[in-house]
């Protein structure tokens, strides 16, 4: 049996997302147990020209919720890309997985061919639903979630490979 829209979509997202607030808990508590000013690991990059660790995280969210979005043919809610703490961090991504959980199979199963337009600054980008799925959507959120994974274990948080793939069923 084929795999849906769905199920290659919501449940995946909704996975690396709860994972990520994971590792910005553990990165909190390393924060505080360290007595590190939180505003150092949330402003870390990798190299100069990357985007900092909260970055990271806005951009993954913003991923998600586009995606699941577009895919579904309805407007993606905007955020204002203002957290600058752990906790703000956190309750942006329970209200992105909160925004996940509200759609459903049918709104989003059948879009493998529906024309997915996506506006960037260099021109528009034009994909099918699948193509826009996995070969954009999905890469795009596993890069960011790894990147923030890749600055905490920089800084010296205490989080393995289990705390990115976290629970398996």
């Amino acid at each position: 049996m084929p795999i849906s829209m769905y199920a290659a979509s919501i449940p995946p997202m909704r996975q690396s997302l709860g994972n990520l607030k994971t590792l910005v808990e553990k990165a909190a508590a390393h924060a505080e147990a360290k007595k590190i000013d939180p505003s150092v690991l949330l402003g870390t990059r990798l190299y100069p020209d990357m985007f900092p660790f909260s970055r990271q995280v806005q951009i993954a969210t913003d991923t998600a919720k586009g995606a699941a979005a577009r895919l579904a043919g309805v407007e993606a809610p905007k955020y204002e890309d203002k957290e600058s703490t752990f906790p703000e961090l956190i309750a942006r991504l329970d209200k992105t997985i909160a925004y996940l959980d509200t759609f459903k199979p049918a709104q989003i199963d059948g879009s493998e061919q529906k024309t997915i337009t996506l506006p960037l600054p260099s021109g528009a980008l034009t994909f099918t639903g699948t193509s826009y799925l996995i070969n954009f959507a999905l890469p795009n959120l596993y890069f960011h979630v790894t990147a923030a994974y890749a600055i905490l274990r920089h800084c010296g948080v205490e989080i393995g490979k289990m705390d990115y793939l976290g629970k398996l069923s």
